[in-house]
């Protein structure tokens, strides 16, 4: 299947990525380049990037924090669709992944929008909740280590603003949804969903784009 997706069918994966969603020429020319890598299949697919998008328009998300922006493909649907004033944080490690993407949000006219940050992304959540940005985030985009997710989510809560909004990809791949026989990834996984199906401080939510999200929208501080 061309594209990441928990649809059974290849024809309806295809007529919801391409027939139904028009991605822009730098979306479509950034997804292009990212699937030559040999880890290209970790992008997120189109319907997720479009789906991002019209998330930070109903909200209207004027800072928005990324854990994980691989080729920036997610950051170019979000930045673009933030206000002038917008700003976005992005967490990655790799230059060469996010190098790819720095052209394309310039191209985009979105570069000033986006503050790329190279380093372990705890070590810059942890570096934010001690410059006082504890609730200062509308919406956090976590797509990174998986086995890392429960620590990204604990953080993200203390930066998220209340109402604001956290979204987890990748939460139904594999046998995320199995409590036995799984490994420890997919444990890891099933484990946090549960957790955060049952956290008092989230409303939370599961939306069938891509790899799967978990939405989990602040009810307190």
């Amino acid at each position: 299947m061309p594209y990441k997706s928990l649809l059974k069918s290849d024809a309806v994966a295809r007529y919801i990525n391409v027939d139904c969603l028009h991605e822009t020429d730098l979306q479509k020319r950034l997804r292009a380049e990212t699937q030559l890598l040999p880890n290209g299949h970790m992008q997120i697919s189109p319907d997720q990037g479009a789906f991002l998008s019209m998330l930070v328009g109903l909200m209207g998300v004027k800072k928005a924090l990324e854990i994980g922006t691989f080729t920036g493909y997610s950051a170019l649907c979000v930045a673009t669709a933030m206000p002038a004033d917008g700003r976005m944080i992005c967490c990655d490690v790799s230059d060469q992944w996010t190098s790819i993407g720095r052209k394309y949000w310039k191209e985009a006219g979105v570069d000033a929008k986006i503050d790329l940050r190279l380093a372990p992304a705890m070590d810059t959540l942890l570096q934010l909740l001690q410059q006082n940005a504890a609730g200062a985030f509308d919406m956090i985009f976590i797509d990174a280590d998986k086995e890392a997710y429960d620590a990204y989510y604990e953080t993200s809560l203390k930066l998220l603003r209340v109402g604001g909004l956290i979204l987890m990809d990748n939460m139904l791949d594999g046998r995320a949804d199995s409590a036995a026989n799984y490994d420890p990834v997919n444990g890891a996984r099933h484990a946090l969903n549960m957790k955060i199906c049952n956290d008092s401080r989230v409303e939370a939510l599961f939306v069938m784009v891509g790899g799967g999200f978990l939405l989990a929208r602040k009810k307190s501080g």
